[in-house]
């Protein structure tokens, strides 16, 4: 459980977000010891640890350590689309098209070309193939195709995990166009667990990767932009433009270096968890959700109008108010749960009964 800076006591089940975690008592000690230096000059040694780390865990060159996702995302998009009408193909529920700002358009003037996402977080290969276009360099018409984008876990599909063949697939056609491979990984980890892999094989087909230490891995703040060398040099340059360089950041590399060492080990009980909770509401009349589905942290429920008179966002704020829980409502009739390490099987049991309890108040 956790409590919500709103001048009240009231301990939460907070599951609108593997974000809402707070950095472990291991991590605040971290934090507190951490010796630092100036990033911005590039001698902090906390930092430069936990970018040595989280490359030789990648198996990649260099890593650069960023406030978020979404500028590590941007940052890798504008260095790989660094030529004037470039072009990038990537999902339709991708959370770099859907959630980022158009960031890539708005600061890079970057175009993006969408295909439709899998239910299982892929995109078709000929979908993409089809998209491509190789005669664009030569033709003043069309913008030039240079990079294509991925992500795994893919939160918008429910935490689906994508293969090791799939991402080298991809990483093919590529290669075959002269393409960039752009893995966006903020639950990278989530997938290599799922998976029992290493990460590094995830993205030995990427040529850039945004992995994410702030989600299910707990850290307060704090992405790594992860690929070779010359990349990592111009990446750098766009962070500052960017207003990411920091200064003694190694305070918060410190609990970056836990999240990657330590709560990995955590995240099975995670998917577990989240399991546990689907399997439970699938059992409740009035909710549609498909539990087998369900491979990592995160869940989609959708309410039946047929059997209950409640919207998502109703529902939600009835749990908050009467119950203590927090749930995220994404549209009308549909909620997202997700699970971390502060959420408990207890807590998952609560959660399943005051939810049955709130849609019995609304029977058709």
């Amino acid at each position: 459980m956790s409590s919500l800076a709103n001048g009240t006591n009231h301990h939460y089940i907070d599951m609108r977000s593997d974000t809402v975690t707070k950095p472990t008592s291991a991590m605040r000690q971290a934090m507190y010891e951490a010796e630092v230096g100036d990033d911005v000059y590039g001698d902090d040694p906390t930092v430069i640890k936990l970018q040595s780390m989280t490359a030789k865990l990648l198996d990649k060159e260099a890593a650069l350590f960023v406030p978020s996702g979404t500028m590590g995302n941007l940052i890798s998009i504008l260095t790989h689309c660094n030529t004037f009408g470039s072009e990038m193909i990537l999902g339709d529920e991708s959370h770099i098209h859907f959630a980022e700002q158009g960031g890539s358009a708005t600061l890079g003037g970057i175009h993006s070309r969408t295909v439709q996402t899998q239910p299982d977080g892929t995109l078709r290969l000929s979908d993409l193939e089809n998209l491509i276009r190789p005669f664009s360099a030569n033709d003043d018409h069309f913008p030039i195709t240079k990079l294509i984008c991925l992500e795994n876990t893919h939160n918008r599909m429910g935490g689906k995990v994508l293969s090791v063949e799939y991402i080298n697939s991809v990483g093919e056609l590529c290669k075959k166009y002269g393409l960039k491979l752009h893995m966006d990984g903020a639950r990278l980890m989530n997938a290599a667990v799922k998976l029992n892999i290493e990460p590094s094989k995830l993205v030995q087909a990427c040529d850039s990767v945004s992995f994410c230490l702030s989600k299910a891995l707990a850290a307060p703040v704090g992405s790594l932009v992860v690929g070779r060398i010359d990349f990592i040099k111009q990446a750098k340059r766009l962070r500052k433009a960017l207003g990411g360089g920091l200064r003694q950041s190694g305070i918060l590399a410190a609990a970056g270096i836990l999240s990657i060492t330590e709560m990995p080990k955590l995240l099975k009980t995670d998917h577990d968890n989240a399991k546990l909770l689907a399997i439970g509401l699938a059992k409740i009349d009035g909710i549609n959700i498909n539990a087998d589905e369900v491979q990592t942290n995160i869940i989609f429920i959708s309410l039946d109008s047929n059997k209950v008179s409640i919207d998502a966002p109703t529902l939600a704020n009835k749990l908050k108010v009467n119950h203590n829980i927090l749930i995220a409502a994404t549209n009308i009739m549909k909620i997202r749960c997700v699970t971390h390490y502060m959420i408990t099987k207890d807590d998952i049991q609560l959660v399943l009964k005051q939810v049955e309890y709130e849609l019995d108040q609304h029977r058709k």
